[in-house]
């Protein structure tokens, strides 16, 4: 058999093709003799040589989309002029303007975890690798510059994301009733807030800025419990 003098470009057409197909007919929907359909020319056999399992090519295809957000990760934990918390922050808002969340709802992957038990499996794995390389470097960088209070900084970046990128995910944990994710988003916060990482920039929230929010700003009224309580006396002295 013949080398493959390009296999960067291979991989490129078969991450192509597969990502069209994930997201117009659905990962569930999606066979591998689709994916080898729509290469035109190219083999089962080269799609294997690259890729054991259509398991194999969504993560793939995903961790080729999120190459920016890592590079913007690794920009803002170097970034000298923000403190801990501010990099905590930034690395969120850096997440969600990622492909992730739009990637999933169009792809649609079971969310029976005994269905989709590697994909689940990967995503348990790569938030350690996340909350190793970049939440905990950030959270101890806030011990030291004072924006964050956390006594155990490892493990909180360890919970922090558990609960983040599985708990909070509807794919990986479905939404019983509408008000749902709500609830869990304020548990989240009450979470960290106890650990000592304040997620949230409560005095960004101005009221203006809430009442541009209509309807979606309602729950932030109960949330914002943490600036008139925890917050403020952590800012105390003698206090933490």
């Amino acid at each position: 058999m013949a080398r493959n003098k390009y296999p960067e470009e291979t991989v490129r057409r078969i991450l192509d093709v597969a990502e069209e197909l994930f997201m117009t007919k659905g990962y569930e929907q999606t066979t591998m003799a689709d994916i080898v359909d729509g290469l035109g020319g190219l083999t089962k056999g080269a799609v294997y040589h690259h890729f054991k399992s259509k398991e194999e090519i969504f993560e793939a295809v995903f961790e080729r989309a999120n190459r920016s957000v890592v590079a913007r990760s690794e920009e803002i934990l170097a970034d000298r002029s923000l403190s801990g918390l501010e990099k905590i922050r930034a690395f969120d808002e850096a997440s969600a303007a990622g492909p992730s969340a739009e990637m999933w709802g169009a792809m649609r992957p079971s969310p029976d975890p005994m269905r989709s038990s590697r994909i689940l499996a990967r995503e348990y794995l790569d938030l350690f690798d996340v909350a190793h390389a970049f939440i905990e470097p950030a959270i101890r960088e806030g011990i030291e510059d004072g924006s964050v209070t956390a006594t155990h900084p490892r493990e909180t970046a360890e919970a922090m994301l558990l609960l983040a990128n599985l708990w909070m995910v509807p794919l990986f944990h479905p939404l019983e009733d509408e008000g749902a994710y709500g609830r869990r988003v304020e548990v989240f916060l009450r979470i960290m807030h106890a650990l000592g990482v304040d997620i949230v920039d409560w005095e960004a929230l101005s009221s203006e800025r809430l009442a541009a929010l209509g309807e979606d700003a309602a729950p932030w009224a109960s949330w914002k419990w943490a600036q008139t309580t925890g917050c403020e006396q952590e800012k105390q002295p003698g206090v933490g």
